[in-house]
Formats: structure tokens, C-alpha cells, sequence
């Protein structure tokens, strides 16, 4: 019932985040859009075509991507408080991202930040080879260690190195430069222009198909490493292909977004709630509805009518998702 429930809101929140906005659309309108039928006003195409369609993708897919990310390293590393920045790939985009606009901007004399598609190319590659050197560092990590808990330290302690060096580099660079990186950081689902959707959606879907080939050593994984190996199951190889998933969702989602907060962190724990179930065969679908359904709430309510422009996306999902971590913690504590 649940599930039959979250797709029915997905596709109602899609719609909705489709009329809403600063110019109000009608339903019929949309819908004439969307099938290729006139509707007599150009002005409502573009709006939907060129602006509001691709922003309701990328929150579809990218809340889904960072849900199916936050439920696998919660699963790794079985703890609640887990999500997809624990093992410092955001942090790791973020420095990426800091180094092109705070110092390549610095010597070249050129803000990447006003460059236009040029810029936005830039940092989106940037981010991505960030991350993947924070990736790559981890699976380095992995190679020489057993211990989940040492991963975790690792993955931490290396999003701390990132922070700080990202604050240095803060601290020279000027004020242009500045504002260019906050405002990345701050996260949108308006960063992807048609062209660049296609690669976004096929790259993000795909890996998500990928990780439902992972549900059977996911539910290993939980019930503790020394059992899942008397079972016959691949420990080493399962961590190493929940890490490798994990961290390209969050790469590409990051790189092409900026840093999304608590969505990864939140939704698996909506989901338990919902489905009243640990078992990952109904948690990974469940996630991916759910991450779609509420990432595209948060963009529905960012641009609600009333305000100017659009909010900032991670200004609404740690409104959204700070209470829920909250909850966690007083209910692992028996406070709840």
C-alpha cells in the first residue's frame, strides 16, 4: 500500500513542480506541453521545457540517488547516523570546487563563477574529479583494513582535511570568488541544462539498477560480517562494491548539484517507518520513491510563490531532515 502510495506522490509532487512558480500554469497546460500539443502560449513552454522540467528531473533522481547512497552506508556501517558525505566524497567535491573558483579564478584574472556555461562546466568537473580522488583514497584505505570503524575515521578525517583547506583557501580568496562558492554550496536542482540531463539521468539510473543487484548482500552484510561469511558470502567484495555505488551516486549527484544536506541521511529512516521493515529487498525501492518524493517536496517548496527567486535548496532539506536525525538519536538512546 505504501509503495503504491509513494509512486502516486511522486508523480503528483512531478506535476506539481511543474505548475508552480512564480507564473502559475494550469494542469491542462502542462499536460498539453508535455504531449506536444499547442497551447498557445510560448511563454508557458519555455517556463516548463527549458527551466521547470529539467529541475523536476534532477530532483526526482537526485533525491533518489542520495537516498540509495545514505541506505547503503547506513547498511555498511550499520549505524542510523550514517549517510552518503560519512566517507568525505562531498567534502571532497567541495575542494575540488574551491580550487578551481577560489584560485584558478585567483590567477588566471577570470571568475569561473561569471564565465557562464563555460564556468558551470568547469566547476561540474571540478566537483566530479574532487570526489573521485576522495574516492579513491577510501578504496585505497580499504585495501589495507578490515575494520568498518577504521573506514569510517578515515572517511572523516579526510572531509576535515578537505573543510580546512577549503577555509584557507577561503580566507585569500576575494570577495567575487567567495560569494560564487557559498552560493554552490548552498545546492540547486536548477544547475542542469537540457544537454547536460541526459548524462545526469542514464548515468545516476543506471547505478541505481546496479545497487538493486546488492540487496542480497546488503541483508548479509546486516546481520553481522562473521555470519555473512559463514554463509558463503564475498565480505571484502560486498563492502568494496557498496563503497564503489555509494560513492559515484554521490559524486555525480554533487558534482552536477553541489552538496545536498540530510536527504541521504533522512530518507532511509522515513522509509523504515513507512514500511515498517529492515529488509532491503523492500527498503531499496522504498528509498528511491521516497528520496524522489521528498526532493521534489523540497523544490516544490523552494520556489514556492511569495518568494524571491528560489530558496536554497539545503536551507529546506535540513529543515526537513534536522528533526528527523533528531529522532534517530533519542530513539537509539530510548528516549523515543
Amino acid at each position: 500500500m505504501w509503495m503504491a502510495i509513494l509512486m502516486v506522490g511522486v508523480v503528483f509532487l512531478f506535476l506539481l513542480n511543474l505548475t508552480t512558480g512564480s507564473v502559475s500554469i494550469p494542469f491542462q497546460g502542462v499536460g498539453k506541453i508535455l504531449l506536444g500539443w499547442e497551447t498557445g502560449m510560448s511563454t508557458w513552454e519555455n517556463i516548463v521545457i527549458k527551466s521547470r522540467l529539467p529541475q523536476a528531473i534532477t530532483a526526482l533522481i537526485a533525491g533518489s540517488a542520495l537516498a540509495v547512497s545514505g541506505l547503503q552506508m547506513q547498511t555498511l556501517f550499520r549505524n542510523p547516523l550514517a549517510g552518503p558525505a560519512v566517507l568525505g566524497i562531498s567534502s571532497g567535491a567541495s575542494l575540488g570546487v574551491a580550487l578551481v573558483l577560489l584560485i584558478v579564478s585567483s590567477i588566471s584574472g577570470i571568475a569561473m563563477g561569471a564565465s557562464g556555461a563555460l564556468g558551470d562546466v568547469g566547476v561540474t568537473i571540478a566537483a566530479f574529479l574532487g570526489a573521485l580522488g576522495v574516492l579513491a583514497l577510501i578504496m585505497l584505505a580499504a585495501r589495507y583494513t578490515s575494520s568498518n570503524t577504521v573506514l569510517l575515521i578515515i572517511g572523516i578525517m579526510i572531509g576535515y582535511a578537505s573543510s580546512s583547506l577549503v577555509g584557507i583557501l577561503k580566507f585569500y580568496s576575494t570577495a567575487a570568488d567567495l560569494k560564487s562558492y557559498v552560493i554552490w554550496g548552498l545546492g540547486s536542482f536548477s544547475n542542469l541544462t537540457l544537454p547536460e540531463l541526459p548524462f545526469f539521468a542514464v548515468t545516476l539510473v543506471l547505478l541505481m539498477l546496479v545497487s538493486l543487484f546488492l540487496i542480497k548482500p546488503m541483508n548479509l552484510y546486516m546481520l553481522g560480517e562473521n555470519y555473512a561469511q559463514n554463509l558463503g558470502a564475498n565480505v571484502k567484495m560486498i563492502r568494496v562494491l557498496m563503497i564503489l555505488a555509494s560513492g559515484f551516486l554521490v559524486a555525480i549527484t554533487t558534482a552536477f548539484t553541489g552538496p545536498i544536506a540530510f536527504l541521504g541521511l533522512a530518507v532511509p529512516h522515513i522509509t523504515r517507518n513507512l514500511l515498517m521493515s529492515s529488509d532491503n529487498r523492500l527498503l531499496l525501492p522504498g528509498v528511491i520513491l521516497t528520496g524522489a518524493a521528498v526532493a521534489l517536496l523540497c523544490n516544490f517548496i523552494a520556489r514556492l510563490p511569495g518568494f524571491e527567486g528560489a530558496l536554497p535548496i539545503n536551507s529546506v532539506t535540513s529543515i526537513i531532515g534536522a528533526p528527523i536525525v533528531i529522532w534517530v538519536i533519542l530513539k537509539q538512546k530510548g528516549g523515543v
